[in-house]
């Protein structure tokens, strides 16, 4: 399982320093074009918030993967060392059925439904539903790497990350 989460990891820091490459370059492009050049690009602005789109959801997930969200610590630092290991299960379920209802589960729904309604985007022309896609890959991933921190606990060096998170250090 660890190979496996090492070629997942590294595949998608990978695809999202693509996208951030590539979104620089189309909003460089979007520049370049409307202020430099007598006709500015139709494509660009839209392509930008698309690939803005994929890399915030996806993003998500690898910052999941890495403990880099936004979280309030209050609680972990009034509870003993051994309750942070519940609170964290507690916690990674709940991503779980967050992830599975509303990013699979509706997310599919939403895939589906702009494929079966045609919804295309305006100036690129392409189906939205490859654009909403994103939602239920970035909910598997989410679910996913959840189900690895759950197992973490299990390690020796738990009780060590969360005796740092009480002394105020990163983890």
């Amino acid at each position: 399982m660890k190979d496996i989460s090492k070629y997942v990891d590294k595949t998608l820091s990978i695809f999202l320093m693509i996208l951030m490459g590539a979104m620089v370059l189309t909003v460089t492009w979007q520049v370049i074009t409307r202020f430099i050049l007598p006709h500015p690009s139709s494509f660009t602005e839209e392509l930008a918030q698309f690939q803005l789109v994929w890399i915030g959801v996806l993003g998500a997930s690898y910052a999941l993967r890495k403990k880099a969200h936004l979280g309030i610590d209050i609680i972990v630092h009034k509870v003993s060392l051994a309750s942070n290991k519940v609170i964290y299960v507690i916690v990674h379920i709940c991503i779980i059925l967050f992830a599975f209802f509303i990013m699979i589960i509706g997310g599919v729904r939403l895939v589906s439904l702009t494929f079966i309604l045609k919804q295309i985007s305006a100036s690129m022309g392409i189906p939205m539903g490859y654009i909403y896609m994103v939602i239920p890959v970035s909910g598997l991933l989410m679910i996913y790497y959840s189900i690895l921190a759950i197992q973490e606990i299990r390690r020796p060096d738990f009780m060590a990350d969360s005796a740092e998170i009480h002394k105020g250090g990163d983890v």
